[in-house]
């Protein structure tokens, strides 16, 4: 599901988002271990693991929101900061933090963001994102009108009106019924077919399944497996 105009990066060749040897550290705590991690177009990477295991700090290294102690991150051969025009015109995120102006509508939050990023069409783009998200009956609401589910979904709108080579999601799942966590797992298989990198942190086992191609199970800053969706059955009954 992407916008009109959309130019997308090609399968293959080199991954899009390089992490080497990254770390975090805030003053004598050990956030997150080194670590490496690849990531390459229409494939899905989820970081699995309690709350506290390194996932949010993995997330925020990845799109550039912080920076690593030690190592390299590197997002299509350029270092990751979200202040750089390039790197933000291409990598979208929805995360735990929520941020709205408290005077625009949902449909004005969303056309905003169109504006910004230079989107063709965009009230049709915009109405087939409310559809998407079940939100067109709330487009002329103000997000504090919002249940916690509709505000999740009002995140990750924000993010499917936008260009987008890598979509990080921070537990997209959260506050969401089973009906929407369906629609989610399905929106996500359609971003990997449209070629775009997903960098999801979740602690939902069936999510991973349903999505993922790779996962990196962390606990307390550290690896604790990495392969395919199966590794998951190595925990606790797959949790």
């Amino acid at each position: 599901m992407t916008p009109p105009g959309t130019a997308r990066t090609p399968r293959g060749g080199e991954p899009l988002l390089r992490l080497s040897g990254v770390s975090r550290s805030y003053g004598e705590r050990q956030a997150l271990h080194p670590l490496d991690l690849e990531l390459f177009p229409g494939t899905c990477t989820a970081l699995f693991g309690h709350n506290g295991s390194g996932k949010s700090t993995l997330l925020r290294l990845a799109c550039g929101r912080d920076r690593p102690t030690t190592g390299t991150a590197l997002f299509d051969g350029r270092p990751v900061d979200e202040d750089d025009p390039q790197v933000r015109a291409r990598v979208a995120v929805t995360g735990d933090t929520v941020a709205f102006y408290p005077d625009l509508t949902v449909r004005e939050h969303l056309e905003l963001i169109t504006v910004a990023h230079g989107v063709a069409a965009a009230d049709g783009w915009i109405g087939q994102v409310l559809a998407d998200r079940r939100l067109t009956d709330h487009a002329d609401q103000p997000p504090s009108a919002l249940s916690s589910g509709q505000t999740q979904a009002l995140q990750l709108a924000a993010a499917l009106v936008r260009p987008r080579d890598l979509l990080v999601l921070d537990e997209p799942e959260q506050r969401l019924d089973p009906s929407a966590r369906t629609r989610l797992a399905e929106l996500l298989r359609g971003e990997k077919a449209d070629g775009v990198a997903v960098l999801l942190a979740t602690h939902q086992a069936e999510l991973v399944h349903a999505v993922a191609d790779h996962v990196v199970v962390l606990e307390d800053g550290k690896v604790l497996l990495r392969g395919g969706p199966e590794v998951l059955h190595e925990l606790d009954g797959g949790r």
